[in-house]
């Protein structure tokens, strides 16, 4: 007897969509289904027709429309062209994703469960629509339907007697295995990030455009209640091209200060490289990943630890805990009957994973590294509307940003995560070249250009020209004058050091100059100085080029 064989197809604009495809796809593999799940774009739809079993889940959009990532499969499955018996061998149902204060709520599951049904296929349960307005959320609609989904497809595709299913106490295999290098690899400081700030292609959301900051100005007085940022970049070379009504998006980070207490809570080296090997063949690398990564671009560039946390993230944590009480309370909250006490203690006040995780710091302390990609979700861009013309501003974007900000019950206040990183960045920021040479009117390399991008905001420019005063001034001497900003690009901005040029004695004075930086502006002994100069070499941060 054979093992039935589930296909889960999503459309999802913010990750909900997919977030309950993965679920349903967990659920499957606890009651002994071979199962699939996949991006309805990156799913070959003319395959649908040998498929005997699927699972849709879709979202509505703006005014009706279909996620970014299932438009190709909505444009191939309206064809007229179609036979209306093309998905006859199909069994399907269709999980909607909502908001019933839109006029067209849950417009794409409807119309397309009344489109499978015109092609034939078989409809196992009415569809469901779930809906963001409810008290409870969607899980309100979701949880009795899936019941009644399993109840029918276990019946309709039953799986061998001697197969039984996993219990829900019992955490399923994580997607990736965790190696972690043990020394660090010979890769190129590309790799480390997949941004681009010369591209081939217009940017996308996995291959970004690092845009320098122009302008980072509030336009609102300072005691008006909301501050509101007008945000300028240099978009040169970036081949984007808008219109009016456009959106961009714009990829945020999570800040120093809790991609340290993650590191700290889960008792990770945020120095670490590793690479992730797939538990089972035909997974693909999650998207926008480095093959070779360290623990802090993880925590700080990918894992969304600021986003409120879903059903699904305390069902498997409960899983992992080793704590009693905790684990009581994580399998209250993923059950059905502790969903109005869940959206007390996480939704209605904006509780963060991070939180969470602090609220059970024996879970958060015992979570293998192997889970981390099925805990926490990848951060997503946020969508801005340009507020700025091509014809007027050529080579620059500009959006104006509300900075989220706001109180709970909660003692901290509650940040957005785009908005807030965005207000922290300074015109400039990361981009400042020391340059050192004889004499400006004789060996002042690249004069021109450097003093181009420094008046288009892209550059601080800090020369040394040693022979134009009676004491010789070199790179190093102009480090040290600048001591606290160099730690602050370093050691707060996360800034990379690359040092180019004779190899006889600068790499060695630069050196000696950024270790007494060290102790200088970060309070650390000689020993910890030394360290730190090593770890930003390790990690890539610090890299020279020089020659005889």
């Amino acid at each position: 007897m054979q093992v039935p064989q589930l296909l889960v197809l999503f459309g999802s604009q913010t990750g909900t969509a997919q977030d309950e495809a993965e679920r349903l796809g967990r659920e499957a593999r606890r009651r002994r289904l071979g199962c699939r799940v996949q991006a309805l774009d990156s799913y070959s739809v003319a395959n649908l027709i040998r498929e005997p079993l699927v699972i849709f889940v879709c979202a509505t959009t703006g005014q009706g429309d279909p996620p970014d990532n299932m438009k190709n499969f909505w444009r191939f499955i309206f064809r007229k062209s179609l036979p209306s018996t093309s998905l006859c061998q199909m069994d399907f149902a269709v999980l909607g994703l909502g908001d019933s204060s839109y006029a067209k709520f849950n417009f794409v599951a409807k119309k397309l469960h009344r489109r499978l049904l015109q092609l034939g296929g078989n409809a196992l349960v009415p569809p469901c629509l779930g809906d963001d307005q409810h008290e409870l959320g969607p899980d309100a609609a979701i949880d009795p339907w899936v019941g009644d989904l399993w109840e029918k497809i276990m019946t309709m595709y039953p799986v061998p007697l001697d197969i039984p299913e996993i219990p829900h106490g019992v955490p399923l295999p994580s997607k990736f295995i965790f190696q972690f290098l043990q020394e660090v690899p010979s890769i190129g400081a590309e790799e480390l990030n997949l941004a681009s700030s010369a591209p081939q292609t217009p940017p996308s959301e996995l291959q970004p455009f690092l845009a320098p900051v122009v302008t980072n100005q509030r336009v609102t007085g300072p005691q008006h209640f909301q501050d509101v940022r007008l945000m300028e970049f240099d978009i040169t070379e970036s081949n984007i091209s808008f219109a009016a009504g456009d959106v961009v998006l714009i990829l945020p980070s999570n800040s120093e200060a809790h991609t340290k207490q993650f590191c700290q809570l889960l008792c990770l080296d945020p120095n670490q490289f590793f690479t992730l090997k797939p538990r089972e063949p035909g997974v693909p690398y999650p998207p926008g990943l480095p093959q070779h990564c360290t623990v802090w671009h993880l925590v700080s560039q990918y894992l969304d630890i600021a986003s409120v946390p879903r059903r699904s993230f305390f069902e498997l944590l409960a899983c992992l805990s080793p704590h009693a009480l905790e684990r009581e309370k994580l399998l209250e909250f993923s059950s059905a009957r502790g969903q109005e006490e869940l959206w007390e203690y996480c939704n209605r006040p904006r509780r963060t994973i991070l939180e969470v995780l602090c609220d059970f710091p024996h879970t958060a302390g015992a979570i293998p590294p192997d889970y981390l990609l099925d805990l926490i979700p990848r951060i997503r861009p946020r969508a801005f509307s340009i507020a700025s013309s091509l014809l007027a501003h050529p080579r620059r974007l500009q959006i104006l940003v509300a900075v989220v900000k706001y109180q709970t019950r909660l003692k901290e206040p509650r940040r957005g995560l785009c908005s807030s990183w965005l207000a922290s960045l300074t015109p400039g920021q990361g981009n400042v070249l020391f340059f050192g040479c004889r004499q400006r009117d004789q060996d002042f390399y690249w004069q021109t250009e450097w003093q181009e991008l420094e008046q288009r905001g892209c550059l601080t420019l800090v020369t040394a020209f040693s022979r134009e005063q009676a004491q010789k001034v070199y790179v190093q001497h102009r480090l040290r004058e600048l001591g606290p900003l160099v730690w602050e690009l370093l050691d707060g901005q996360g800034a990379y050091f690359y040092l180019a040029g004779n190899a006889k004695y600068m790499p060695t004075d630069v050196s000696e100059a950024l270790t007494a930086i060290f102790q200088e502006e970060g309070r650390l002994s000689t020993t910890d100085a030394a360290a730190y100069l090593a770890r930003l070499q390790q990690t890539l941060r610090f890299q020279t080029e020089t020659w005889a």
